[in-house]
């Protein structure tokens, strides 16, 4: 739990008179912030809840923990904002980000959800016979609904958790067949509790969200008739689908907050990418958490992958705003590969020594490590590609290793990238250094404290990477959102200008500093270690 308290040289400025609110609802805690029209964050609080493991692979969370999460962290902020002087009135709005494939299934009646989300059984073979209406035409199978929604058919999204929960959980069952099903994804469960739950609350969710859910269709933005056909969700059950800035509703009496507008709703890595002011064309953000995630803004162009990416929305900003599409790249391991040398090695006490002992050695000394511990993610998508430290000597030490650590993020990071720029060849338009024609990586994330490792990033990219001080870019891209809902301080996502003072105080640029030479074998290195990494578990579970 944390109360954090930035300003102008630790001095909040008394002038201020509006503020905004965030709800960001992760995989692991809730928080609530307060910014001002700067980005300083007045004040904010941070509670865990309960992580449910009821079978080996399943992961679950007990949606109403997110309510009285989020509440305890609101009571906390609110008490602490008070204290500073500020009256409650000056909190114009509020916006909630949260993570996005989780799935909550509740009875309309009640209010109350059926069930915890539940990892689901794969649906593929039954997809394989099914023939999609699709812009380029009937596509049969998995091709078909990648078409339709930008994504992989996989258990990962929540279409295949709905289907699941249907067909499995009777309480789920029951409330279908009595037409009192109301499913939705993290987003939708707050505003609905928020605004009144059974008593009038709103049932909606914003288009990032459903994009995650392999139940929208990017081409008309409304939810496709043949995916919930397919999985058999019925479309009253499902939330009406809404912009990423406006306002919904308003916290409900009794709460805290009664009165206070809601007026953002957006998944957590598009949130990042508001939060980043990556709103034109070519923008990337990079965060680097326990995983990593890039989003890249292709505008208003619907770029199909054929390298590995996902297609998905990154932001309607506003109900008559153009959407802006992105393509997304996943790492499967990031900071946790850092939590491992710690853990599993015991070579480092903490994650801020890795960074310490990578900074006494200027290179890997010709080590790699591909973090492959659950095989590889975009771009390389093989499952049965494991970890691997390789180019070791008699001269390797710990130094080496746990430079390699940081090195493995940052190559990654590169390859999706690359990805980005062989799929965004026909509409880029960036005259930048870097891959996809980048001019610079802004990046967030706890990976991102470590002054070596963005170092190293600028390096193997070739481009500058900025790093602000305030980096809950989450939080503040709803922010952001709700903010521009409002119409406050002049902000206004389609002028990015309007953003120019925000988030700017403490930002670091990292430059590169070594040769294009040398840049290029090190990634050709990291290349050849990659290739033996990839299939190397077999069916026996041995190399």
């Amino acid at each position: 739990m944390t109360i954090v308290l930035h300003g102008s040289d630790g001095i909040i400025p008394s002038s201020e008179t509006e503020f905004i609110g965030s709800i960001d609802c992760g995989t692991t805690s809730c928080r609530f912030y307060i910014f001002d029209q700067w980005a300083n964050v007045i004040c904010s609080h941070q509670i865990e809840f309960q992580q449910v493991y009821p079978e080996p692979g399943w992961h679950e969370h007990d949606a109403s923990s997110y309510i009285r999460s989020i509440d305890e962290c609101i009571v906390k902020v609110m008490h602490r904002f008070a204290d500073l002087g500020y009256e409650r009135r000056m909190l114009r709005c509020v916006g909630i980000t949260n993570q996005r494939e989780t799935t909550v299934v509740w009875d309309r009646i009640t209010g109350k959800p059926l069930c915890n989300a539940t990892t689901v059984r794969a649906l593929r073979d039954r997809a394989a016979t099914v023939e999609f209406s699709t812009p380029d035409g009937p596509v049969k199978g998995e091709e078909g609904v990648k078409i339709i929604t930008g994504l992989p058919f996989s258990t990962y999204f929540t279409g295949a958790k709905y289907a699941w929960l249907i067909e499995n959980v009777p309480a789920v069952k029951a409330a279908k067949m009595e037409g009192n099903l109301m499913v939705g994804t993290v987003d939708s469960w707050l505003l609905y509790k928020y605004t009144g739950g059974p008593s009038g609350g709103l049932h909606l969710t914003d288009l990032t969200n459903a994009s995650r859910t392999l139940c929208l269709s990017l081409h008309t933005l409304d939810w496709s008739e043949e995916l919930l056909n397919f999985f058999d969700i019925p479309r009253s059950a499902l939330p009406d689908l809404v912009s990423n800035s406006e306002i919904y509703g308003r916290f409900a009496q009794g709460h805290p907050l009664a009165g206070v507008p809601i007026a953002s709703l957006v998944g957590d890595q598009q949130a990042a990418l508001v939060g980043n002011k990556c709103l034109s064309r070519g923008d990337a953000k990079q965060t680097y958490g326990t995983g990593c995630f890039t989003l890249f803004n292709t505008s208003q162009d619907i770029v199909k992958s054929t390298h590995g990416l996902l297609t998905t929305i990154a932001y309607k900003a506003g109900p008559d705003a153009p959407v802006n599409f992105a393509l997304e790249g996943a790492i499967a391991v990031g900071g946790s590969s850092v939590q491992w040398l710690r853990d599993n090695l015991g070579i480092i006490k903490s994650a801020p020594e890795a960074s310490e002992l990578a900074s006494q050695v200027s290179d890997t000394g010709g080590v790699y490590f591909v973090t492959g511990f659950s095989g590889l993610f975009a771009p390389y998508w093989d499952s049965h590609a494991t970890g691997m430290l390789i180019g070791m000597s008699g001269y390797t030490t710990k130094h080496h290793i746990a430079r390699a650590t940081l090195e493995a993020t940052c190559f990654q990071t590169r390859a999706v990238l690359e990805a980005m720029a062989k799929d965004t060849q026909s509409v880029e338009d960036g005259d930048g250094n870097g891959p996809a024609g980048l001019k610079r990586l802004a990046v967030d994330g706890g990976m991102t404290a470590s002054d070596v490792m963005m170092q190293i990033q600028a390096d193997i990219l070739g481009i500058d990477v900025d790093r602000p001080k305030m980096r809950e870019s989450t939080a503040l891209g709803a922010a952001l959102l709700a903010g521009a809902a409002l119409k406050l301080f002049g902000w206004d996502l389609a002028t990015p200008a309007s953003l120019l003072k925000v988030n700017t105080a403490g930002v670091r640029t990292f430059e590169p500093q070594i040769s294009e030479e040398e840049r290029e074998w090190k990634f050709a290195g990291w290349n050849r270690a990659v290739k033996r990494s990839m299939g190397w578990q077999t069916d026996s579970g041995h190399g």
